[in-house]
């Protein structure tokens, strides 16, 4: 039941109960007060039949029954003795057959000498009557009269009152309706405020007239500001740790106490595989690597642990903490480069160390040689030249080292120039087959007024590397091409040869420093294994990309596309 039901209805219980506490008040009040005015117009008239009386008893009864009709009284005289001798409701011949009335209470007051009242049931006429007795006459003066008058103006009075308690009800459940209704309609107001606080939405205020009413609606606005500016603030702050936990490289994951997933950054998603909208499953389900869920029922235990572990393939740090409102945060650190970075760094410690220790040990053999035993001069000359030709290999190794470590740091920016491809080809060659490329034949397709714009240095250093590598690979009458031309706005720059070839299992690999298809013939023939690693580098530097394909036995060719 509504509030303003309540009002009503308890409003109207209050009022119905004042009604019948004031129809009975009123009531008992009237009937006393005309009691009372019976018993003074009774004993008046009881003292003035008294005074009438004369002492001839045989005209009382006339004289009583005139007096009773006039006045529809019954008048009654007794004597001392309680013997009735006068009644002006009984014939005289029957006089002598009513009962003595020594014994009722109205008779004993008046022979005693005081005025008494008695209200019952008469047994002489049969009816209700209200008796005021006094001292006189033959001994008592008694006057009697019905109360039905007295009961007739009672009914009359109540039935007023009650149809004037009745309007007054319905007066007053009026106003009380309309009251309460005043007072729940701002009420009922405030409460929808308050709804629209809880959903987050602006509320709206009533105004009431109600000094209280009004001072819980400032009060609620006051609450709802607050409010506002404290979910303000929580929301820049949630938006701050978004932002942050979204930037992380690191893979963060929250769960709730059951481990349903309940935050995930980008960075997680990708590690494990989601996509951004991807639903992630509950973290005790989420790994399948046996070290990952035993790490996952550590912290659902309530247990701080980190651990590096493989999930397909990734290499994970995995730091893992209870939250002590239940659930866990993860944190997952992805290591697989790292791990690929000290392993290549690993590899290149020992490549270099390899690739020095072979012209080095050569050179310290050499010297020491000359130093303690002296040759022949054609022969000191013979391990002399074997000596220069470490130094220079050892120097082109470092040279390229130098070149590979300034361009992968950044240090160094292509500086393009338009020049004619057509003719740095050919210079290039040319300086290549007066000493490693004898009895090896160029073919250069190369439209005449092809132009590239690159870096020109760059773009030697790209061909030196490239036509080396072919040199090296191909017999001492083979052929090598280059062909230049426009492709899908770049210009295409391929050097082919019809050498040895690469198994397919090494192309991935080749533009990786140090590494070496035929490790054993490179070595033998000067190659430091960085070569092609410097003309990707070269390559990417200009905005472009390196491509190898080979066919075992057939030949090789590497193909860059530079920005037109």
């Amino acid at each position: 039941m509504s509030f303003t039901w309540r009002a009503v209805l308890g409003t109207i219980m209050v009022l119905l109960l004042a009604v019948v506490v004031l129809v009975w008040a009123a009531d008992r009040t009237l009937r006393h007060d005309l009691e009372r005015q019976t018993t003074a117009d009774l004993e008046r008239m009881a003292r003035l039949v008294r005074a009438s009386i004369t002492d001839d008893a045989s005209g009382w009864q006339r004289h009583v029954r005139d007096l009773g009709q006039r006045n529809d009284l019954r008048i009654t005289l007794i004597d001392r003795a309680g013997e009735v001798v006068a009644d002006s409701d009984i014939p005289n011949p029957t006089i002598t057959d009513i009962a003595n009335h020594a014994d009722r209470p109205e008779v004993q007051a008046a022979l005693a000498g005081e005025v008494g009242t008695a209200r019952r049931r008469s047994e002489t006429v049969g009816a209700e009557l209200f008796y005021v007795a006094v001292p006189g006459g033959p001994g008592v003066v008694r006057v009697a009269s019905s109360l039905a008058q007295v009961d007739a103006v009672l009914r009359r009075s109540r039935m007023a009152i009650i149809w004037a308690a009745f309007l007054a009800l319905i007066v007053g459940s009026a106003v009380a309706v309309v009251t309460v209704r005043s007072i729940t309609r701002p009420l009922r107001g405030l409460s929808a405020a308050a709804r629209a606080i809880a959903a987050g939405n602006l509320p709206r205020f009533p105004r009431s007239g109600v000094s209280d009413i009004d001072a819980l609606v400032v009060s609620l606005r006051a609450m709802h500001r607050q409010l506002e500016e404290r979910f303000d603030e929580l929301r820049r702050e949630q938006a701050e740790s978004n932002a942050v936990v979204g930037a992380m490289v690191e893979g963060v994951l929250a769960t709730d106490e059951r481990g349903r997933i309940v935050t995930a950054n980008p960075a997680a998603r990708k590690q494990l595989g989601y996509g951004p909208t991807d639903p992630i499953p509950d973290l005790p389900t989420l790994f399948k690597s046996k070290d990952a869920r035993a790490l996952v029922d550590a912290v659902m235990d309530g247990e701080a642990v980190s651990r590096e572990i493989q999930v397909d393939g990734v290499t994970l740090f995995i730091g893992a903490r209870p939250l002590p409102s239940g659930g866990a945060v993860v944190v997952l650190h992805d290591l697989t480069d790292l791990r690929k970075l000290e392993t290549v760094r690993t590899d290149f410690v020992a490549n270099v160390s390899h690739e020095l220790k072979t012209p080095l040990t050569s050179v310290a053999g050499y010297t020491d040689t000359l130093l303690t035993d002296p040759p022949e001069p054609a022969v000191a000359r013979q391990f002399l030249e074997t000596i220069r030709s470490n130094t220079r290999r050892m120097q082109h190794l470092v040279d390229d080292l130098l070149d590979l470590s300034r361009i992968e740091s950044g240090q160094w920016q292509p500086q393009p120039e338009e020049f004619s491809a057509a003719d740095v080809v050919q210079e290039e060659w040319g300086g290549l087959s007066s000493k490693a490329g004898a009895g090896r034949t160029l073919v250069l397709d190369c439209p005449a007024d092809q132009r590239l714009r690159v870096d020109p240095e760059a773009f030697r250093q790209i061909l030196v590397n490239l036509f080396d590598n072919a040199v090296r690979h191909t017999e001492a009458t083979g052929t090598i091409h280059c062909d230049i031309r426009p492709e899908d706005g770049s210009v295409r720059v391929t050097i082919r040869d019809d050498g040895t070839g690469i198994l397919s299992e090494h192309l991935p690999r080749i533009f990786e420093r140090f590494y070496r298809a035929d490790e054993a013939r490179s070595r033998a023939q000067g190659g430091t294994g960085l070569g092609l690693a410097i003309v990707k580098h070269l390559v990417e530097g200009h905005g472009g990309h390196v491509e190898a394909r080979s066919e075992w036995g057939v030949g090789t060719e590497v193909i860059c596309w530079f920005p037109a």
